[in-house]
């Protein structure tokens, strides 16, 4: 089954806008929520399976067609660091525009578009940041913490340590 929501071409509005805003987009990755602003997102598509790449990073799950352009597919299970994702039907892949690339990502299920006031993303906590770079920013939506994407580092290295980057680029 094949399921396809196109997001860029839609208007959303907010019952109460806020001068100051960032829509994101909302999705789970395991019981973990995560958010990318809603510009970065053209579509999303219902899990398909990949052809695996030799040599990709672990965070790679692989590449597919999506409508005569090859798109490589992110495992972000994997680029956060808690397991690989065994994809069922049930699972999504996010389509995104990053810094003129084209790219998907595998996640469980996106969940809402919300507009978020600017003043209300918090930093990512030092340590996140410097190991990984994965994180841009925290926002406390009701009781849940959601966690605002930096997509080109999750797509240039998806969380792999400085060491690991350097084994790799000398080999």
């Amino acid at each position: 089954m094949t399921m396809t929501l196109q997001i860029g071409e839609k208007h959303f509005s907010s019952a109460q806008p806020e001068a100051a805003a960032r829509r994101i987009v909302t999705f789970k990755v395991g019981d973990r929520t995560f958010g990318i602003d809603v510009g970065m997102v053209r579509e999303i598509k219902g899990w398909q399976a990949t052809t695996p790449l030799p040599h990709a990073a672990p965070h790679v799950r692989g590449v597919l067609n999506l409508r005569g352009v090859i798109l490589a597919v992110y495992d972000l299970r994997t680029a956060i660091g808690i397991g690989v994702t065994e994809a069922t039907a049930t699972h999504v892949i996010v389509v995104v525009d990053v810094e003129d690339k084209t790219a998907g990502l595998l996640v469980n299920s996106v969940s809402d578009i919300v507009d978020v006031p600017v003043s209300a993303v918090r930093p990512a906590p030092d340590l996140e940041r410097d190991e990984h770079g994965l994180i841009e920013g925290l926002v406390l939506l009701d009781t849940d913490i959601v966690a605002l994407l930096d997509l080109a580092a999750v797509i240039r290295d998806g969380g792999v340590d400085a060491q690991t980057r350097a084994a790799r680029a000398a080999a």
